[in-house]
């Protein structure tokens, strides 16, 4: 904590401070900076785990691959894992995070009991439902703008050693989203508690729900970090089809090839994948590879060699009412060249610590909504951020909100409606009145 404090005292008053941080699971790019950042080097430990009270101290930069790795030997997990090793704990809750369990459990962030942020003025304060509530409130989705997690408390639930999988087939998006629905409404599955659920659309008419349930029963398991890809072995003609991971493997199922993007590297060919170290089949790894093509415009020369446009990013997750799903689906599956796509249903908790909402990130109360994430990218269109702008333009038509880890190309009025406008303001003038860290729209938009 004193190297974090003396790094912020460190920088000019009059630069923007920044975290000098080696690694992010953002998308979008930023300016750079000469100035050196904050120092977070020593914060990226489990404090504590109180297997009894069902809680964990956590260091804002520990990655959830620690996290989970301190508390699985107690028969415990963060009510939320995100998909990625790598993601940690304080950029899943100011970042926001999502995974199969948010059907039941929601976002990362509600499972905060309290935590110490560095705000912009430099001060270290507690922030909790009870103290300086406004903003705690706040912080969810808010990207650093107010401040840096440095500790964070929360709570754990109890975890099965095995999950057994139940992958359901479906031939129309109506009848997957109805199913969902009916899973989430009711909690169960044949009269079984589900608890994880998520689901993947290869095309219109082959779409699957993912169902997880915890068991202790002992048998044979799967291994998706050899020669086998997980979201292939999903695919099946018709009906159901059954799996068994461990926990540790079902929590880190998408990271191996994460989710499905490693195809874009030949990490899928079965000649290449054979040679590929099974250290570097995973999502950091793909990371660095990713870095590399942003800083030498490797994937553009390519397509210009072979006589084809440049390609437009478009990696995104988004959130639509569950009643709008099949909407967006549709829509996007004819006007978006993008496939497989990831699904997975969330539902705020209901919380009476939490009632008063997260106004960064304004979700209905008591409603289904369906997470939607794609990763890949278009040809470019006729103007900067084409396609990026039409699924921004759908997701508001239908009463969503789009996750801010990637490009944005929203004008500030119709940002400051859907991301929080005076609230922010408000909270951004208290605990940062110098404006030692950017504003929200200047990170998420203008790519400060």
């Amino acid at each position: 904590m004193q190297r974090l404090l003396d790094s912020y005292r460190a920088i000019p008053p009059n630069s923007t401070v920044r975290l000098a941080k080696p690694t992010s699971n953002l998308f979008r790019a930023r300016d750079r900076s000469d100035v050196k950042g904050l120092d977070v080097s020593g914060l990226t430990n489990v404090i504590a785990v109180d297997a009894e009270a069902r809680t964990a101290d956590v260091a804002g930069m520990c990655t959830y691959e620690d996290l989970v790795a301190a508390t699985l030997p107690h028969g415990l997990a963060p009510l939320v894992v995100p998909q990625l090793k790598t993601i940690t704990l304080g950029g899943a809750v100011t970042g926001l995070g999502i995974e199969s369990t948010s059907f039941r459990n929601g976002l990362p962030h509600e499972s905060v009991l309290e935590m110490d942020i560095l705000t912009g003025a430099g001060e270290i304060v507690t922030a909790s439902p009870e103290q300086h509530p406004d903003l705690f409130r706040t912080f969810p989705n808010s990207y650093g703008t107010l401040g840096y997690s440095t500790r964070l408390r929360i709570e754990l639930e109890p975890v099965t050693s095995f999950v057994a999988l139940r992958h359901l087939r479906f031939h129309s998006l109506t009848d997957l989203v109805a199913a969902m629905d009916r899973i989430i409404e009711t909690g169960g599955l044949d009269g079984e508690p589900v608890d994880y659920l998520d689901g993947v659309v290869f095309s219109a008419d082959e779409s699957y729900l993912c169902v997880g349930f915890k068991t202790t029963t002992p048998g044979p398991v799967s291994d998706y970090t050899g020669q086998d890809i997980y979201y292939r072995s999903i695919q099946h003609a018709q009906g159901e089809k059954h799996d068994r991971l461990t926990i540790h493997d079902y929590l880190w199922r998408w990271d191996t090839d994460w989710f499905w993007c490693s195809r874009a590297f030949g990490a899928q060919n079965p000649t290449i994948r054979r040679f590929w170290p099974r250290r570097l089949r995973r999502s950091s790894f793909y990371w660095k590879l990713v870095g590399y093509d942003q800083r030498f415009n490797i994937a553009d020369r390519i397509e210009k060699r072979n006589g084809r446009p440049p390609r437009e990013r478009v990696v995104q997750d988004i959130e639509v009412p569950i009643e709008n799903c099949e909407r967006f689906l549709s829509w996007f599956l004819e006007n978006v060249p993008i496939e497989p796509i990831w699904l997975c249903p969330l539902r705020l908790r209901d919380d009476d610590r939490h009632a008063a909402g997260w106004p960064l990130y304004p979700l209905r109360a008591h409603h289904t909504y369906v997470n939607v994430g794609f990763w890949s990218s278009v040809p470019v269109g006729p103007v900067e951020g084409h396609t990026n702008k039409l699924i921004e333009t759908k997701v508001s038509e239908l009463d969503g909100h789009k996750s801010l880890y990637s490009d944005s190309y929203y004008p500030r009025e119709d940002f400051d409606e859907l991301y929080g406008g005076e609230t922010y303001k408000a909270v951004k003038k208290s605990y940062d009145p110098d404006s030692r860290l950017f504003d929200l729209y200047s990170k998420a938009v203008l790519r400060r």
